[in-house]
């Protein structure tokens, strides 16, 4: 794959452009990938409304019929239903931990397999949110995807 940056401050927006023969799974990550950081969320704080960038958001959990966006910051509180978050970000490698809760991917630091099937993971922050042994192949199947990707 060739790589070319240029830069130019006449240039008014920042283009990205990719050639290639055929748009394959990895290219369509790719893509996937750089659209991340153009995603944006709604997050309630103290009663005002907060935009939020996906890549930002570590993992939404629920409680008391509530969902909740957790960044390195602020939790800030969502409008929307997990259900709903999920079937929006799932694009943006955002995966189910459990019943109520979704993970960033992108954030996670390290996974580790615990007794009964499920996973214990350490996010970028530190913090560790279980992933319970329904989705645990989910998780599994994303850590394969990283190790194939790693050695292509």
């Amino acid at each position: 794959m060739k790589i070319t940056l240029s830069q130019d401050p006449s240039y008014r927006e920042t283009e990205v452009i990719i050639r290639c023969a055929q748009a394959d799974e990895d290219i369509l990550r790719l893509v996937a990938m750089l659209r991340v950081y153009q995603k944006k969320l709604v997050g309630i704080l103290d009663g005002e409304r907060h935009l939020l960038d996906v890549k930002d958001v570590l993992y939404i959990d629920t409680a008391d019929k509530k969902t909740f966006l957790y960044t390195e910051k602020a939790v800030y509180q969502s409008a929307l239903r997990l259900y709903e978050l999920e079937e929006t970000l799932r694009e943006w490698d955002f995966l189910r931990a459990g019943r109520g809760a979704i993970l960033n991917f992108r954030r996670v630091r390290s996974v580790r397999p615990e007794l009964g099937r499920r996973w214990l993971v350490t996010m970028d922050n530190g913090e560790q949110i279980w992933v319970s042994r329904q989705y645990a192949g989910e998780l599994k199947d994303k850590l394969r995807q990283v190790e194939r990707s790693i050695f292509q």
